[in-house]
């Protein structure tokens, strides 16, 4: 897969990857355990996954006729990817625009905005630190 061209996940292939994510390797059947009721078909999760492992998002181990699948995209470089199209389709790939909708939209507050302010000096400090 390309740097940076992580394709977006539908809702149902983003459910899988969560549940691999959050298990590093499971088989078909332990990902339907894990799933809220109702329960999918066994046939749906096991499409879903073959789907996932042709984007690239996930590999599998082969034992016998059996498949454990685990995820090949991290979590973190799939939301990047996905912030970053979000930040350039939305908000002319600006912070402050993003933040500024989020601000409204949301009615964030005081707290939380001077939250933000922390975590931002933070960021800069650890960028001025390695650069």
């Amino acid at each position: 897969m390309e740097k940076g061209k992580i394709k977006e996940l539908t809702k149902a292939e983003l459910q899988i990857m969560q549940l691999l994510w959050d298990k590093e390797k499971a088989y078909v059947n332990d990902l339907l355990e894990m799933m809220p009721s109702p329960k999918p078909a066994y046939n749906t999760v096991s499409t879903i996954v073959r789907i996932l492992e042709k984007k690239g998002f996930v590999s599998h181990y082969t034992f016998g006729n059996t498949h454990q699948y685990f995820p090949v995209v991290d979590k973190d470089s799939y939301l990047n990817s996905l912030m970053h199209g979000i930040m350039n389709s939305f908000f002319a790939g600006s912070v402050t625009n993003l933040v500024s909708f989020l601000s409204k939209k949301e009615k964030l507050t005081i707290s939380e905005a001077d939250h933000l302010i922390k975590i931002i000096e933070k960021g800069s400090n650890n960028n001025s630190k390695t650069s």
